[in-house]
């Protein structure tokens, strides 16, 4: 073979160049992934469900989706949340079977269901990825906590409006907190009990889920306090 090369020069230059030019060829075509999308196995299931308390989101959500799942090939695992005006599902699929395939069967179920309450929003399907970060930006200086998180806020909004960019998520902001002292003293000299203190406060700080106004700025939450 290498003496047929050398004996035939012209050949071999033809040759050559049309390896050179397949692989110019491929590696303009070849897909370029810098930060590819890793499939979960998982399927998330979400049904906002405004000024629901968890009970009332467990029995009229989360109950009906489970029943209507629970035997679609495929499903390993389901784990739910019933939070304050909010049901989630996470569903671990099966190994072996095709992620995109189960939540598709997934969501032919759940559109399915018919009685949700009238509160309830139109429930989401998807399929969990990993999505490695691109960059992270850190936000300091002197400032108290309330305007650094309200400056973090706003570039989350701004990158959120950028076509290329998918998420954007704020991290390591604690939340607020109001720490009440109770002097015994007072309680004596008022004629109250530290339970009673605690069900006073309990009954005026008030937070219940209002629904959600879109609009082509965004969408704004609403909530009673």
């Amino acid at each position: 073979m290498i003496r047929w090369f050398t004996e035939n020069g012209v050949a071999a230059n033809l040759l050559a160049g049309i390896v050179i030019v397949a692989g110019l060829f491929s590696a303009n075509t070849i897909k370029l992934e810098l930060f590819p999308e890793l499939d979960l196995d998982i399927v998330s299931v979400a049904v906002p469900y405004p000024g629901a308390a968890p009970e009332e989101v467990e029995s009229g959500i989360i109950e009906l989706i489970e029943d209507r799942i629970q035997d679609v090939n495929g499903i390993k695992k389901i784990n739910a949340t019933a939070a304050e005006g909010y049901g989630s599902l996470s569903v671990e699929v099966e190994r072996g079977y095709n992620a995109t395939e189960v939540a598709d069967k997934i969501k032919v179920r759940v559109d399915a269901i018919d009685n949700f309450p009238e509160e309830a929003e139109e429930p989401t399907v998807e399929e969990l990825l990993i999505r490695n970060e691109v960059i992270s930006l850190a936000i300091y200086g002197d400032a108290d906590p309330k305007t650094l998180k309200d400056i973090a806020e706003f570039i989350r909004d701004v990158l959120n409006t950028e076509e290329n960019i998918t998420q954007v998520d704020i991290k390591g902001i604690a939340e607020f907190e109001i720490s009440i002292n109770v002097s015994e003293f007072s309680l004596r000299k008022y004629g109250i009990t530290f339970d009673q203190v605690v069900q006073a406060v309990r009954t005026t700080s008030v937070d219940i889920p209002g629904g959600s106004i879109k609009s082509r700025g965004g969408e704004i939450l609403l909530r009673t306090t």
